[in-house]
């Protein structure tokens, strides 16, 4: 017995790779100056639904990322790596959205797939830091949601049911849940397995196609059919019925009040002790600004 899992996914700037091109005049990013990279926590979400797929073959891992047509880009490395459909969801009317906007057009377009088992997202995209979106989504859908998952103790297809292991300050629990339910992943488990070459070949000039109001089973078979150039969807805002009104700017309750301008110097300079307790302390934080992975 299969299930029918949803990941959500997203391109962000590479915050590792920051020159002084990385700010405009006016203070904000220059996302044409940074290398746009797959965000990291969301592949060990994709890396654990691919782990589902090969404890239960018949399992469907659908991807999908909202963003510009670039953000395909994404969708292509998901193909690489075993995912069964993926979907751009992408239009002008979009733009400008805050972590309200955007976990509402994911809502939707998880509705238009329809009987969904399981949804996994990181816990937070790196250009934005704010954890918000996967627990949005899953209020929004009605789900339960587990967030910060590190790993699994068991999925039980028969049964509808997970039971997961989440971080928390100064170690874990264990949380059971029936589906449907949203997963958030951090990247201390699901070490994201690398892409297939026989994938990559057969979906390298994968580029994304407008599916013209068709249902998310006529995509999934006009997808599986093609195999090659057409086989990432694209759903504009009328394709996942979706409310202008609750999207981009006009659904973004979050307004920037000021914007200071942003220069980049050189770090300072710090000295610590050498020992094991002073540098893993700050190995730590290098990691949780994300200057090292």
């Amino acid at each position: 017995m299969g299930l029918n899992i949803v990941v959500l996914v997203k391109q962000v700037p590479d915050t590792k790779n920051v020159t002084g091109k990385a700010m405009k005049d006016d203070g904000t990013v220059n996302r044409a100056a940074l290398p746009a990279i797959f965000n990291p926590e969301d592949l060990h979400a994709l890396e654990a639904a691919l782990s589902v797929k090969d404890q239960y073959p018949d399992t469907r891992v659908n991807v999908i990322t909202m963003g510009p047509p670039s953000a395909a880009q994404v969708l292509k490395d998901s193909l690489y790596r075993g995912a069964d459909f993926v979907a751009l969801i992408s239009d002008r009317k979009f733009a400008g959205a805050d972590t309200l906007a955007t976990s509402y057009a994911l809502k939707c377009a998880i509705e238009k797939i329809g009987s969904v088992d399981l949804v996994f997202c990181g816990r937070q995209a790196i250009d934005g830091d704010t954890a918000q979106v996967g627990p949005q989504t899953a209020e929004k859908l009605g789900m339960n949601q587990i967030t910060c998952v590190s790993g699994f103790q068991a999925v039980d297809a028969k049964k509808k049911q997970i039971t997961a292991r989440r971080s928390i300050e100064g170690g874990y629990e264990v949380i059971r849940s029936r589906m449907p339910v949203l997963l958030t992943f951090t990247d201390e488990g699901f070490a994201p397995r690398p892409p297939s070459a026989r994938r990559v070949m057969a979906f390298k000039n994968a580029v994304a196609a407008a599916t013209n109001g068709a249902s998310y089973d006529e995509c999934y078979m006009n997808a599986s059919a093609c195999k090659d150039d057409e086989i990432i969807v694209l759903w504009d805002i009328a394709s996942i019925k979706a409310d202008p009104e609750a999207c981009g700017l006009a659904g973004s309750p979050t307004k920037v009040k000021k914007i200071d301008s942003v220069v980049l110097t050189a770090q300072d300079i710090r000295m610590i002790d050498n020992t094991e307790e002073a540098i893993g302390h700050l190995v730590h934080e290098l990691i949780a600004d994300h200057t090292i992975g």
